[in-house]
């Protein structure tokens, strides 16, 4: 019997909140009150100054889930909570990696960034930082062929997310 609300998956949650001190303490202490761990969490001011969009990736129990945004729209300081679990969305993230880049692997490493359409923001006598951006599975692809030439350092800003308009 395969009952999907007790299945664990990844949750994207895009929510419009005001933009003051705290409402991201709280709203993170309702995920790690119920022992979820918070994959990425982005946030930023929206086109009014006054209201901040938070991005918010968490892998867990859809009834569960169900509950926190229940929490989540009686918080006083949150405006809108959208789950794109289920919904046709836009997704992207950007990484920094710093990549040993030995005289012999050069060209290759300006290979792979030209592919994945990465750029080399810093160029030192023994590393390149590159910057790549796509959704999860083209940064997970980048760094998984980088790998082998040694990566140093990643910086990632975790995930961004906007619902895709209706056709």
């Amino acid at each position: 019997m395969n009952n999907n609300h007790h299945e664990s998956r990844k949750h994207i949650l895009s929510m419009l909140v005001d933009n003051q001190p705290g409402v991201l303490s709280r709203v993170a202490g309702l995920f790690s009150g119920r022992g979820f761990n918070i994959d990425s969490l982005c946030v930023s001011e929206t086109t009014d100054p006054l209201i901040s969009r938070i991005t918010l990736v968490a892998e867990g129990d859809m009834s569960v889930i169900e509950q926190i945004k229940k929490q989540l729209n009686k918080l006083i300081n949150v405006i809108k909570v959208l789950d794109f679990t289920d919904t046709d969305f836009v997704q992207r993230e950007t990484a920094l990696v710093k990549v040993r880049a030995k005289p012999e692997h050069r060209a290759e490493i300006l290979r792979m960034a030209d592919i994945f359409r990465a750029t080399v923001v810093d160029v030192g006598t023994e590393y390149y930082t590159l910057e790549v951006t796509g959704d999860e599975g083209k940064i997970t692809a980048f760094l998984k062929l980088l790998k082998p030439l040694g990566i140093r350092e990643i910086a990632r800003t975790g995930t961004v997310a906007l619902a895709r308009e209706k056709k």
